[in-house]
């Protein structure tokens, strides 16, 4: 028993993390499975986004028209955010269809949408070809808009405490699928369907900012989502024109995808989800740390910044008597600063109330005493506001239910 594990059972109380209502799917030695490969399904069509420039070219021969359509079918779907060849009067008539429908097939189909009574947060729901479903969050804030998009259908990463992961992972979603998310979320503010604004032109507004923390675990789906960073960072009209500075890509410690993501030499945000300093409870939280400790996922993150020199966002839920005691800060600044100053900061994560649960928020002046012990250490930390609450849209409650299977079902097909 550690000192630290010795402080908390004498003056604290601890709560062992256990999922409620359903089952982890363990492995052959008693331990909760961790699912890393896609299963085998059908592959989604595959669309313009999934291409490269060049690539889409020659797909637009292939096809028999002349390659410079490519770029007008570019600039229609990542400048103008759409897919519909009625938009696209730029285009031939003869043959319109054939091209568009060839190259821009229909990826994501709305299930259901959400939004605050504000209407400045909108959770979709999308129905992927093959009949699963994803879901992502739109939220409007003081000079942006960010966009929580989904990367893989379910997850593999069986973390007790988050509804995405109950039912496994169902596939890996394709570049396009991702991009998709932002492109009809740019198409929905344009509209003037998202609130919180009072002027009634919405036309130069867009997605400013992306967080991978949707469904599934971004890492392990590397080539995919990379492919879909690299375009949405692509001028325009390659790509989405955005700014990797506001594209978050956060993991729960894939150790060597962490190291690979510093060599692209992108600089995005990179979030480590670590929710415990101590290995003893994070063994239990996040199951990948029985792979990489967290001492390996935090050198990890450190490189990240030294190769990139952007500042690391450790995210952390905080958990009524899990892992919310006060040690648990002295011990998870130590290990920060241990790694140098000024490369890291924290995001405290209130967790959805849920009665009578084992996951319950922490009481409010516990939570700032955490944060006042990381604040005084020299830890830059920052609750973290969650959004979408009430819609069931906030960190860890993005998940298909039964209703929602449902809807899906009675929802057409188009």
């Amino acid at each position: 028993m550690t000192s630290e594990q010795g402080t908390v059972r004498a003056t604290g109380r601890q709560v062992r993390p256990r999922t409620e209502g359903w089952s982890q799917k363990l492995d052959g030695e008693g331990r909760p499975a961790l699912q890393f490969a896609s299963p085998k399904r059908g592959k989604p069509p595959v669309h313009l986004a999934d291409f490269t420039p060049e690539e889409r070219v020659a797909r637009v021969k292939e096809l028999g028209f002349p390659g410079f359509r490519a770029k007008q079918l570019a600039t229609h779907y990542f400048t103008h955010y759409t897919s519909d060849p009625v938009d696209m009067t730029d285009l031939p008539q003869a043959g319109r269809e054939e091209l568009v429908y060839g190259l821009m097939p229909n990826l994501l189909t709305e299930v259901r949408r959400l939004a605050t009574d504000k209407g400045d947060t909108i959770k979709f729901l999308w129905r992927l070809h093959d009949g699963a479903l994803v879901e992502s969050v739109l939220m409007r804030y003081p000079g942006r808009i960010t966009l929580c998009v989904s990367s893989q259908a379910g997850c593999g990463m069986n973390c007790p405490f988050c509804a995405t992961g109950q039912a496994g992972l169902t596939r890996n979603m394709s570049a396009a699928e991702i991009l998709e998310q932002v492109v009809r979320a740019n198409r929905v503010i344009a509209n003037g369907e998202l609130g919180g604004k009072k002027k009634d032109d919405h036309s130069m507004e867009r997605v400013s900012n992306i967080v991978f923390m949707g469904m599934g675990e971004p890492l392990a789906n590397y080539n995919r989502v990379m492919h879909a960073v690299k375009t949405m960072v692509a001028p325009q009209p390659e790509g989405l024109g955005m700014s990797a500075r506001g594209i978050t890509v956060s993991t729960v410690g894939l150790v060597p995808a962490i190291r690979k993501l510093a060599d692209e030499d992108i600089p995005v945000t990179f979030a480590l989800s670590l929710h415990a300093p101590d290995d003893e409870l994070r063994d239990e939280l996040i199951p990948v740390n029985s792979r990489w400790k967290v001492d390996e996922a935090l050198d990890a993150a450190r490189e990240y910044f030294e190769k990139t020199k952007r500042r690391v966002s450790i995210e952390y839920a905080l958990i009524k008597d899990m892992n919310d005691h006060p040690w648990r800060a002295d011990l998870l600044a130590k290990k920060l600063n241990a790694r140098g100053r000024g490369w890291v900061h924290v995001n405290p994560i209130p967790l959805n109330p849920t009665p009578g649960s084992v996951w319950t928020s922490s009481d409010v002046a516990v939570q700032n005493e955490f944060v006042r012990r990381l604040n005084d250490a020299g830890i830059p930390t920052t609750i973290r506001d969650t959004r979408g609450k009430d819609i069931d849209g906030a960190c860890g409650q993005l998940v298909a239910t039964e209703d929602d299977k449902a809807a899906a079902e009675a929802a057409p097909i188009v």
